[in-house]
């Protein structure tokens, strides 16, 4: 099955005999700004225009457990996060879509929570919100309690260490910007830098200008190019594991599986013990 969807295929399975549950994650990194403008919410977002039928999900509350050792974004508690996709409606046999406002990287999040958990049918909307030629609604949909049951896979998921061994007997892949993997600028984080042995694979690189994923074909080259072959045990790390997800909703469709360090970068570099690595080169 195809991890994304194109709004035409979305806008034709909307009206079918199993039509698809819906989630809107619209979601922004938040970083302070000069300026002083108001932080980005996505709720309001939600509330001015949605997909018809669309449940707004937080990535921040409801994808995330509050931020601390283990990053900006750690796994959130399975029970409660069970419970937030059964309010949306989202049953174990029933397909899910997620969608954001078009980076794509909160819908990855949504969607590699549902894979990992063991949903068997969750698709990405290709280029997000803004690819959708569909009318909007302010509607307040309140779906059927859902029966989804997560179950996580503990194969895909990393720790740090697990992370670190990666690096060295696999490809652990950084999808972070590429400055900060050099570690020539960090906004965000304690320091900058990279996990010794990652490869830096900006997934901004994975799109086009539009925001939709560049054809399974272009993405497999590309990792093909980044170390990855086909008996690679691969990995994926960012900041707080959400840009990451992204990373590897790209592998997917290139149908290449990939674990992912949720603790990410916010988390190794918390630990002044941990080795960094500064400029180009992986180690």
């Amino acid at each position: 099955m195809n991890a994304i969807i194109s709004a035409s295929e979305l806008a034709g399975d909307l009206t079918g005999d199993n039509p698809p549950v819906l989630l809107d994650v619209r979601w922004q990194l938040s970083v302070a700004k000069a300026a002083g403008e108001p932080p980005f919410d996505g709720r309001a977002e939600y509330a001015a225009g949605h997909i018809p039928g669309a449940v707004f999900v937080d990535l921040d509350r409801e994808l995330a457990a509050t931020p601390g050792t283990g990053g900006r974004h750690p796994l959130p508690d399975l029970a409660e996060f069970g419970a937030v996709m059964r309010r949306a409606g989202v049953s174990s046999g029933t397909p899910v879509v997620v969608y954001d406002g078009g980076q794509g990287w909160a819908a990855a999040r949504a969607w590699w929570m549902l894979r990992w958990t063991g949903h068997p049918d969750v698709r990405v909307l290709d280029g997000g919100l803004p690819s959708w030629r569909g009318g909007l609604s302010t509607d307040r949909p309140e779906p059927a309690e859902g029966d989804f049951r997560p179950n996580a896979d503990a194969a895909g998921l990393l720790d740090a260490d697990g992370a670190a061994a990666l690096a060295r007997s696999g490809v652990l892949l950084d999808a972070r910007a590429g400055e900060r993997y050099r570690g020539e600028v960090e906004p965000i984080d304690r320091v900058g830098g990279h996990i010794p042995g990652a490869v830096s694979a900006p997934t901004t690189e994975n799109v086009a200008a539009d925001g939709a994923f560049l054809p399974a074909e272009e993405l497999a080259a590309r990792f093909k190019a980044l170390g990855v072959s086909d008996d690679s045990t691969v990995g994926v790390y960012c900041g707080s594991g959400v840009s990451g997800a992204h990373e590897v909703l790209a592998l997917a469709v290139a149908g290449v599986p990939a674990a992912l360090y949720v603790g990410s970068w916010s988390e190794w570099s918390s630990d002044p013990s941990r080795p960094v690595a500064v400029g180009p080169d992986p180690r």
